[in-house]
């Protein structure tokens, strides 16, 4: 009998290199968060080591900066092509829920899917320079067709709506009623021109899978995921002003499946400590509908 980790790994590899055989600009968004490095170690792990399209990070400049350090430091050991993107405009206006001026949902929307959408049209984005450790204007403005995003369906209600390989429409909105039936291993790959699709290898995925993955795989993760000795820590990332612990006393990946496997947090919703969340009704389906990763 097969590892599940093994089917899952196997299911994952092979949309990867449908994805990237299937569209012409293909990028791989990073939210440094665990699902989305996982991601990337299964990209590395499809293409033999090497990540043959870029990384776009969602830089709000609220994030919390162990996350930040971590990303530049993986960024430049794996030799990864990484760019960034910022709503520059809203943060100069201090349009943001820290300062005041919007609320959560509002502040989402600008910096993160705003930020996302433009670098995705081929808008201002910055690439780090590996040998630097600097980030400069990147000379490439040519439009993403296809992107490729960490999320799973059990993380919350309206990620199980998606599909694997979901097209959006114009302004990359997501259109419900317009995805695509995708049944056993038949994927459509095969759009009208001008279609922007978002690729979901790890929809099947659960949170134990993904941790018993980095678990097996030793997948370097921040370190706010575990308990530095406080009783607490973190079980998904965002931005500082949004985002608080849960106590935990996990240190490491092990003890985070031995916790999830007890059932502890089955009545905890992962993203219950995302408080744009519950701004939003306790899903995300109004920002995902506008472009939000």
């Amino acid at each position: 009998m097969r590892d599940p980790l093994d089917v899952l790994e196997a299911r994952s590899v092979f949309i990867l290199r449908e994805a990237y055989a299937g569209f012409k600009n293909l990028a791989m968004l990073w939210s440094i968060g665990k699902d989305s490095t996982v991601l990337l170690h299964l990209a590395r792990k499809a293409f033999l080591g090497r990540v043959p399209f870029p990384l776009i990070h969602i830089d709000t400049s609220f994030k919390i900066p162990e996350m930040i350090a971590y990303r530049d430091r993986l960024a430049r050991e794996w030799g990864l092509t990484l760019l960034v993107g910022r709503n520059d405009a809203a943060l100069a206006r201090k349009e943001t829920f820290p300062d005041g001026a919007v609320d959560r949902l509002a502040c989402c929307g600008l910096l993160k899917t705003q930020a996302l959408k433009d670098v995705i049209a081929g808008g201002p984005r910055w690439r780090l320079d590996l040998e630097t450790g600097a980030y400069e204007p990147d000379a490439s403005r040519e439009p993403f067709t296809g992107i490729v995003a960490g999320i799973r369906a059990d993380e919350e209600g309206s990620r199980s709506k998606e599909r694997y390989f979901s097209p959006r429409g114009s302004a990359q909105r997501w259109d419900l009623g317009e995805q695509p039936p995708e049944l056993w291993t038949q994927y459509n790959v095969d759009f009208p021109p001008g279609t922007h699709v978002r690729v979901h290898p790890l929809l099947d995925w659960r949170e134990v899978d993904v941790w018993d993955y980095i678990r097996r795989e030793k997948i370097p993760t921040v370190s706010l995921y575990y308990d530095q000795g406080e009783g607490r820590r973190y079980r998904s990332l965002g931005c500082q002003p949004c985002t608080s612990p849960v106590a935990s006393t996990a240190r490491d990946p092990e003890e985070i499946v031995a916790e999830l496997r007890t059932g502890r947090l089955k009545d905890v919703a992962e993203r219950s400590g995302r408080a744009q969340d519950a701004e939003d009704g306790g899903t995300l389906e109004d920002l995902r509908r506008e472009g939000y990763m």
